[in-house]
This record gives structure tokens, sequence and C-alpha cells, in this order.
């Protein structure tokens, strides 16, 4: 799968628990598309959100679903808990190929850096030179970045999994000392970052 869509729903102080449940029921419906990747609640930044990534053999589903989950106006049965609700576009950087299903957290955290207008093309090398060396066994894998395909752009999302915080904090900082992360000229391409460390779901491929 190349394309993914990433929803980002906010909910109501204390309703995350019951979204969650009624987003896994409606997500086992028939008529629902695409291929759940992972389902996350957020425990370390903007808190009470949901994010749910999906995927797509090619652009015609993704939009056939977009277009279903829409008109359907149901949202996945939790619209009486949403305060706000985001909808991303994303393609897979070409040279990656995403982690299996299983556990591999349990703590993932997603990574969005807004760049500058010319910056994706540069963005793409140094990952490309970078990420094989930056996921060796030593450090950690990813478990995939993508660039946007629409909204504020260019920009870019990248997850990674931790086993602990303690593991990220360690990881990050021996990849920078070894000189093997932050990837070759990235730094000039970047205008803004965020992270946001997830939980997922009970019912998540990715654990």
């Amino acid at each position: 799968m190349r394309y993914f869509e990433l929803i980002t729903f906010t909910v109501r102080v204390r309703t995350v628990a019951d979204a969650l449940k009624r987003i896994e029921t409606a997500l086992a419906e028939p008529e629902v598309g695409g291929t759940l990747i992972g389902c996350w609640a957020s425990e370390i930044g903007q808190l009470n959100q949901i994010a749910l990534l999906r995927g797509y053999a090619d652009e015609s589903l993704r939009h056939a679903e977009r277009e279903r989950f829409l008109l359907a106006g149901t949202v996945f049965g939790i619209s009486e808990f949403i305060t706000d609700l985001r909808i991303e576009n994303y393609s897979l950087f070409p040279f990656l190929k995403p982690l299996a299903a299983g556990k591999h957290g349990p703590f993932y955290e997603l990574r969005v850096y807004d760049l500058v207008s010319s910056g994706l093309q540069p963005t793409l090398e140094g990952w490309a030179k970078a990420i094989e060396p930056r996921t060796a066994e030593q450090y950690s894998p990813v478990y995939a970045a993508f660039y946007a395909t629409d909204g504020a752009l260019p920009r870019y999302l990248h997850i990674w999994p931790w086993t602990t915080l303690e593991q990220r904090l360690q990881v990050r900082t021996q990849a920078v000392a070894d000189g093997v992360w932050p990837p070759e000229n990235s730094g000039p391409q970047l205008r803004d970052m965020r992270s946001t460390i997830y939980l997922p779901a009970a019912f998540s491929p990715l654990q």
C-alpha cells in the first residue's frame, strides 16, 4: 500500500473509551473501506485525541471511502463526542516498507513536520540515506514515514514505536551522538515540528 489516510478525532473529556468502542464496532461494518493500520488515543501532547490510520491500494479506493464516510454522516457512531475532526491524505515514502502488524509499542509517537516550500525532495533524499543506519538493531525501528498531499504543504508524518519512554530518550540521544540522525540537510527544510505520544486501542493492529 502506498496511500494512507489519517483521521484525528478530538473528543469531549472522559469520552475516549466509549468512542473507541464505537469506532471498533463501526469499522467492522461491511461497507467500510480501507485497511486498518492503527488506532491510538493520545497520552502525551494534546489530550482526548484519537488517531485512526488506514491504508489503500490505490487512490480511487481512498476517494470512495472518503465519500462514503462523509455522506453517511455517522462518523463511526461518535458524532456526539466530537469537538474537532481532521482528515489528512498521505503517501508513503517510496523507499520505506512499513512494519507488519503486531506488538511494537505500546508507545507510538506521531511526529508532523512542516517544511519550507522546496523542502520535500531534500527531506526524502536525506531520509533515504539515513534511515537504514538509524533503524539498525542498536537503535529502534520506524513504523513508516509519509508525505502529505493535502492541507498545509509540504509536510510529512513519521511514526515511531517505543517499548518505553526511557527507550525513546536513550535511542534518540544515542543516534544523535553517533551521527546517524537526524538526516543530512534536514534542518534547513523545517518550519515547524510537533509530536504526540499515543497508546493503541485494544483492536489496533499495531500494538
